[in-house]
Parts: structure tokens; sequence; C-alpha cells
């Protein structure tokens, strides 16, 4: 079974947790700019005249398929990597995968991943 783990983290996490994931042989790692806001709501901003709530944060979400030997030691890296223990952290989501296809060589399934 393969899971897919989506991780949505501060920016600043970014580097030392693709450098913990490479040194961890993970090899298919998805990274994209994404805005949310969770637990912390925003801040407020005071522009012409006006409060503006800034409901949404720039967060990094890494998207990667693993197998499910392997799930609890990535999950386990990036929080450790992650963790800052304030409010604002990120959430890590993990989904089953029921296949995987390399384009290129039409492996299916972990050969793939």
């Amino acid at each position: 079974m393969m899971k897919k783990i989506e991780a949505i983290i501060r920016p600043e996490a970014l580097e030392p947790l693709k450098e913990a994931l490479i040194a961890a042989h993970v090899d298919g790692i998805t990274i994209s700019q994404v805005l949310g806001c969770g637990k912390q709501h925003g801040w407020t901003e005071h522009h012409r005249g006006s409060d503006v709530i800034m409901n949404t944060i720039p967060k990094i979400k890494v998207t990667l398929v693993v197998t499910e030997k392997r799930l609890e030691e990535i999950i386990g890296i990036i929080i450790e990597i992650s963790r800052t223990g304030e409010v604002g952290d990120g959430k890590i989501f993990v989904t089953d995968i029921s296949d995987c296809i390399r384009i290129r060589t039409g492996e299916r399934g972990e050969k793939a991943i």
C-alpha cells in the first residue's frame, strides 16, 4: 500500500525539510506555495484608514508518496524539522494511494514511486 503525505509547513522550514528528506532517500517531492489559515486566523492590518483582516498566510505544501512501511519514519522527519511549538506550524494529511504509474516506463505501484 502507498500513502500520500501532504504537509503544510512554514516557509522557513522548507530548506531544512528538503535536506532531511533527501538524506532519508525520499526520491519524489512536490513543493507548492500556498496561502491558508488555521487556528491563528491571520492578523489585522491598517490600510488606507481601514482595518483589514489578513486571513491568509503564506505556507508551503510538500507532497510526497511513500510506501506504508516508511510512513511513520517520514512523518517523524517532517514533525522534527517543522515543529516550533508555536501556532502556525502546519498540518500533515495522509491519504491512501491506489496506484502510481511512471509515465516514462509504464511501471506501476511501488516500483513507480
